[in-house]
């Protein structure tokens, strides 16, 4: 399985392959919702991100250092004080592909707990939208849809999440362009993968 929780258009950025180490940097609940605001909201402080998130500044600070030291996000230089820093994501796109870790014991439940965090966090991001007031035009437009009667083979499926991508890409405003007039920021989620059959035949 092939995780692309910043799935980028192809040429819009580099892509960074996560290893065990920056895995274990980033897999912790607090990093992984800091690491999703700044992803989300841009450039913010340890007090601003303190806030939001209902924690302690210092121990915001420890996790930004701690995400940092692991290059997934870096200090806006220029901007700020001392003693009140901002920070940004770095702008790079994080890929995860689960079968680096198949044998790699210690390994296994910092990805458990990446994966899991990931799926809440997109979960998170559904619920909001949906507790959220919205205009009809944006209401009207918004979806939440599943398709379970497809039968695939391992390539068919690789070939259905290229084509999903492709079409993303397309979407994707490119670096130094501007969106459309009343454009807003959109997220797109896209789960796919198998499911055994009762009785837990493939």
């Amino acid at each position: 399985m092939t995780e692309h929780p910043e799935q980028p258009p192809p040429s819009a950025r580099p892509q960074r392959r996560l290893d065990a180490r920056s895995l274990r940097g980033l897999a912790h609940p607090l990093r992984m919702q800091i690491f999703e605001l700044l992803n989300l909201d841009g450039p913010a402080t340890a007090t601003r991100l303190a806030e939001r998130l209902g924690e302690n500044t210092g121990t915001v600070s420890w996790h930004l250092r701690h995400l940092a030291e692991h290059g997934f996000i870096e200090e806006e230089t220029g901007r700020g004080t001392k003693r009140e820093r901002w920070w940004r994501r770095v702008p790079v796109a994080n890929r995860l592909d689960t079968a680096d870790f198949r044998d790699d014991p210690a390994s296994r439940g910092a990805l458990a707990l990446y994966l899991h965090e990931l799926v809440q966090q997109y979960f998170n991001r559904v619920t909001s939208y949906l507790d959220e007031e919205w205009e009809d035009e944006w209401r009207n437009v918004g979806t939440v849809s599943d398709w379970s009667n497809l039968r695939l083979t391992p390539g068919q499926l690789q070939s259905l999440n290229d084509e999903l991508f492709a079409v993303i890409a397309r979407h994707t405003v490119g670096e130094g362009s501007e969106p459309e007039p009343g454009a807003l920021p959109v997220v797109v989620q896209l789960q796919s993968f198998p499911r055994r059959t009762e009785g837990g035949a493939a």
